[in-house]
């Protein structure tokens, strides 16, 4: 996440050919299989491919489904650490609080989609507080099979949008409306039914830079 406004004090300017990398890990689970359950996710992004820590994001929250439905709400917390590109050390804490609610439709036999709104109430250290609105649409697409289910190979895209909401953030500083947009593209395998994996690229777009991320994630449904 390149957070305008918010790094901390003499953050270098960020290379935008330099490619950088997200390591994540996303979980959820139902308690004894019934509407309730848990969600979250844990990612340690990278300036660079390595090292330069851009963002470490730990995020978990309670969910609810309601019976004979697809969609789930969710209410969550998040602890982010923000790093500064380059040599310096210094990092800037948030912590965030969140609703979402996540409707899949499917289009005939390979088109999966995943709806996601998510609004956020954001305590950003030595800023005001701020509020951010949240949208994305996922699209997977079984490439070797028509089931998303174990040994399938599937592409998977997405492309989500972050407005603000409160722009004047403290300090006689002001956001844009908007935050950013972030598309991305990715193969994904299915380990076993529960437990796939994808690697693809990310874009992300602001108002002053646009920057390409590398991403391994690991999605975990646990049983």
């Amino acid at each position: 996440m390149l957070i305008i406004g918010l790094a901390p004090k003499g953050k270098a300017q960020i290379n935008e050919d330099k490619l950088g990398a997200w390591y994540m890990y996303f979980y959820n689970t139902a308690f004894n299989k019934g509407p309730w359950g848990i969600q979250g996710d844990i990612q340690y992004r990278n300036f660079n491919s390595l090292g330069d820590l851009e963002q470490l994001l730990l995020r978990s929250g309670l969910t609810y489904k309601p019976e004979n439905t697809n969609i789930k709400f969710t209410l969550g917390y998040g602890h982010i650490t923000t790093g500064t590109y380059g040599d310096i050390d210094s990092t800037l804490q948030e912590n965030r609080i969140y609703q979402e609610i996540l409707y899949p439709v499917k289009f005939g036999k390979r088109f999966y989609t995943n709806h996601r709104f998510r609004y956020e109430q954001r305590f950003v250290e030595n800023q005001d507080f701020r509020t951010r609105y949240r949208y994305n649409l996922f699209l997977n697409i079984p490439l070797n099979q028509t089931t998303m289910d174990k040994n399938t190979l599937y592409l998977a895209l997405y492309n989500e949008l972050f407005i603000n909401g409160e722009r004047n953030i403290g300090n006689n500083k002001k956001v844009e409306v908007f935050d950013r947009n972030r598309l991305y593209a990715a193969l994904g395998f299915f380990i076993k039914k529960h437990l796939k994996v994808q690697f693809g690229v990310m874009n992300q777009t602001t108002n002053t830079i646009a920057k390409n991320q590398l991403q391994l994630s690991l999605h975990h449904n646990i049983q």
